[in-house]
């Protein structure tokens, strides 16, 4: 119906169109026409479907048939088996077509054998079936059982022919070991010339075991002429064109002498074409970055060449018409197939942009995954604070009464005056139980004899319940005690899992910006390093963000140059706009091995720093740790931290906080963040009452911006000049209080500033009598010196001087000095190299 609806409205259609009135009948015709063509079309579109679903079968239907016709040394042909066997067991659905094919194929051989390769497949047949009912017929197998199945039936032949012979027989087992070789040839090249094989790259024996294989199948041409042009030399020049285009020199010249080589053992007159499909190879191969033009090129000179010197002019005519058809399907070859062929040899643009392609959708599968923990680990963190937030909301009367109800179960219960005082005096009852709690709580109990009189008056086991009280008031605090570890567990949980969660979402951005396709700026550097007259292995850019470039370079420089850091990073300085320079150098593990060199942004300011401490009594051991690292952003952190107390214990709690804030600013986590989970941590480490103090100082080495975090230290103090800046807060120490309050001082420093960090030792070393803070700033307006390290000593000597030579408590000083990096060589202009532009970054 709808078929007729459609077709009735075009007839409406042509006749507004035409001006012309369709007859009755003549509608009706049409009808039926259109739809005719319309069951044609998809008639047709139908066969297109299915020749496209099975185009692999009939190229590997096709491929049996000149494999069947093939024949080496004028008599061998072992190719036939050695497909059939490999088809097997890697396409079984269609081997019984193979079979045919090659069967068919040996009929227009030049000496016709179909029967012998119909009885070489059907004894291979069998041979195969007979391991497969033992379980033993695997694909590994297939040689040994083409050895077999060719030797038996060609040993066959020779004993029922005419004469016996040393010849024949050798024959014989040349055929079976040319049949066993030319297996293991399928094997590799099958999968690679139906593209079924999954490797992103081809190795140098799957690639030559290809060329076997075609040039295999172009010995089956051997004898066809069309229009005086040798079949198998047009098909051989096209796929050495389609090689060296695609693959370059090399594996044009490699394909030039396997097609010539076999093409020479089917046919004795061909022996020239090994050196000239090589050498023409080689020259178009050479020639492929001029395109399809150029390459054509470069094999019609090489074979012309050859051809004039080797053959007659009607040779030299021939070879070069075959040579220009050969052009001729280049050309119209499509360069999506030249793409795909590129793809998969090593050594190609093509090859290595699938490389990185492949990179990098991993590095979003990735990236995409680690986004998936880090929401997992966010959500856990939320369940987390969840959880603590419902126990907030617990009302201290719920506790009290709950408190209340388990004293008066235990001692009211058998009393014969419950119900008067429970029911009749109950506000009374109720207030006489709050003000026995407070007592308790205060710790205040009184004897009996000295317990007040209302409380006796209304209650005759006063006593009783103020002793029952107690214990229940001891197993009350203990019950808090232990719901406080767990909720302070759960906090730090939930806090650690929100710094895990951070981290793992910046590594994932980190994951998403390293797997941006930055081959062509590689590409770019190597041309401008190689146009200074520096040859370089290879070239790896990790990352070209401004202000964090990571490039690694690896060459073969000889020892005693240092190219890398007077040429190659000044030139990378110029191109790239920022100072450049070099991090590290990895010496190669064997001789001949490149070195590695790995290039990233210079800091705009450098750190020097300086340390001074004493312990208390002239101790070995000092209450007081500090630190001075890179943590590897851009950042450089120095910091001090003073444990409670002096000695080995005091020691543990501040290197234990050290420790742990380095490593959880090391992996990136928020300073805030940080600071709060080593408190967690150090609030529940222990039962005793344990605390340090921590002195932080993060200082950007791109903009001097230094953040200053100070829980529970001395103030700090920046000399820049003749002034003398105080930087201070007022915070509790860390491992006291669950919640703390992290103040975060941020500071603008300039170059030659000086920033001076000390624990209590040195800042309360004139006592209480004295204005600490213009005291210690006179005396550091006062040092003579510039040089952190002679300013540590000097103020701890100062300090010690001040007692008259007694260390009265740890002393820690910690001197920082911020200053202009200057590179130790120039970046330089060199003339053709243009800038490098950098990816846009990932957010």
């Amino acid at each position: 119906m709808r078929n007729t609806i459609n077709s009735e409205w075009w007839c409406r259609l042509v006749e507004k169109e035409n001006v012309v009135q369709l007859p009755k009948g003549n509608r009706t015709n049409l009808i039926q026409v259109m739809m005719r063509k319309g069951r044609e079309w998809a008639a047709a579109r139908h066969f297109i479907q299915v020749l496209l679903a099975k185009k692999w079968t009939f190229l590997l239907v096709g491929v049996a048939f000149l494999l069947g016709r093939a024949v080496i040394l004028e008599s061998l042909m072992p190719f036939a088996a050695a497909y059939f066997a490999v088809i097997y067991f890697l396409r079984r659905d269609i081997y019984l077509w193979v079979a045919i094919s090659l069967v068919a194929g040996s009929w227009f051989a030049a000496d016709p054998a179909p029967m012998w390769i119909a009885m070489e497949i059907a004894v291979l047949f069998l041979i195969v079936k007979g391991l497969e009912s033992y379980e033993r017929a695997e694909l590994s197998s297939a040689p040994i059982v083409v050895f077999a199945a060719t030797l038996l039936v060609q040993l066959f032949g020779v004993f029922i022919g005419d004469s016996l012979s040393w010849y024949n027989f050798m024959m014989v087992v040349v055929e079976a070991a040319l049949s066993f070789v030319l297996t293991l040839v399928f094997i590799q090249a099958i999968p690679v010339l139906t593209m079924t094989k999954k490797s992103a790259s081809l190795k140098n024996e799957e690639i030559i075991c290809l060329m076997i294989l075609l040039a295999s199948v172009m010995t089956g041409a051997v004898g066809w002429m069309i229009y005086g042009l040798s079949a198998e030399h047009v098909m051989s020049r096209y796929m050495l064109l389609l090689f060296a285009l695609a693959g370059g020199a090399p594996l044009g010249a490699s394909v030039g002498v396997v097609a010539g080589l076999i093409l020479s053992l089917a046919d004795y007159g061909a022996i020239v074409q090994m050196s000239l499909l090589a050498f023409a190879g080689l020259l178009a191969g050479l020639l492929r970055e001029g395109g399809k033009m150029a390459t054509a090129f470069g094999m019609l000179l090489g074979t012309s060449i050859l051809s004039i010197y080797v053959g007659s002019q009607a040779d030299v005519m021939s070879s070069t018409w075959e040579s220009v058809a050969a052009a001729t399907m280049l050309m119209l070859t499509p360069r999506a197939m030249i793409r795909t062929i590129s793809r998969y040899v090593p050594g190609t643009n093509e090859h290595a942009k699938s490389q990185h392609e492949y990179a990098r959708r991993v590095r979003e599968v990735t990236a995409d995954r680690v986004t998936q923990y880090s929401d997992v680990f966010r959500q856990l963190s939320r369940s987390f604070g969840q959880l603590n937030q419902s126990v907030r909301e617990v009302k201290r009367d719920d506790e009290i009464n709950h408190f209340m109800g388990a004293v008066a179960q235990k001692t009211c219960a058998s009393c014969h005056r419950r119900d008067a005082c429970w029911e009749d005096k109950y506000f009374h009852t109720y207030k006489m139980m709050t003000d026995m709690m407070t007592v308790v709580e205060e710790d205040r109990v009184p004897r009996p004899k000295d317990m007040p009189k209302s409380w006796t008056a209304h209650c005759v086991k006063a006593p009783l319940v103020l002793s029952d009280m107690q214990q229940q008031y001891e197993l009350y605090k203990n019950n808090m005690h232990w719901k406080k570890q767990i909720f302070d567990s759960r906090q730090l949980v939930a806090d650690q899992l929100v710094g895990v969660s951070q981290v793992m979402e910046d590594l994932a951005k980190e994951i998403k910006r390293e797997g941006q396709t930055l081959h062509l700026q590689e590409e770019q550097i190597r041309e401008a390093v190689e146009g200074l007259g520096l040859s370089i292995q290879g070239i790896d850019i990790v990352n070209l963000e401004e202000g964090n470039v990571d490039i690694e370079v690896y060459h073969t420089f000889g020892k005693g140059f240092d190219e890398c850091r007077k040429i190659i990073a000044p030139l990378l300085s110029d191109i790239l706009g920022e100072h450049i320079e070099v991090k590290s150098e990895v010496p190669p593990l064997r001789s001949g091995e490149p070195t590695l060199v790995m290039f990233g942004s210079a800091k705009q300011y450098e750190v020097e720093t300086g340390i001074a401490g004493a312990a208390k009594g002239g101790d070995w051991l000092s209450g007081d740790s500090f630190t001075m690292t890179e943590l590897g952003n851009g950042k450089f952190a120095v910091a001090i931290s003073d444990g409670m107390g002096n000695g080995e214990r005091a020691r543990e709690e501040s290197s234990a906080a050290l420790s742990i804030l380095q490593q959880l600013l090391q992996s990136g986590m928020d300073e805030k963040l940080a600071v709060k989970s080593v408190n967690s941590v150090l609030l529940l480490r222990s039962s005793d009452e344990m605390f340090a103090t921590v002195d932080l100082a993060i200082v950007d080495l791109y903009s001097a911006q230094t953040t200053f975090m100070k829980i529970g230290s001395t103030p700090s103090f920046i000399r820049r000049g003749n002034e003398v800046i105080l930087i201070t807060a007022n915070n509790l120490p860390i491992g006291i209080l669950q919640d703390i309050d992290v103040d975060m001082i941020s500071v603008q420093l300039l170059p030659g500033d000086t920033l001076v960090m000390m624990s209590d030792g040195i800042y309360d070393a004139p006592g209480h009598a004295v204005n600490k803070e213009m005291w210690m700033k006179r005396i550091i307006g006062e040092l003579k010196t510039d040089d952190p390290q002679e300013m540590a000593d000097a103020l701890l000597e100062r300090v010690v001087r001040y007692h008259e030579g007694e260390i009265v408590d740890d002393m820690t000083v910690l001197v920082a000095r911020i200053d202009k990096h200057m590179p130790e060589w120039a970046s330089f202009r060199w003339p053709g190299i243009s800038k490098v532009e950098r990816p846009r970054t990932v957010s």
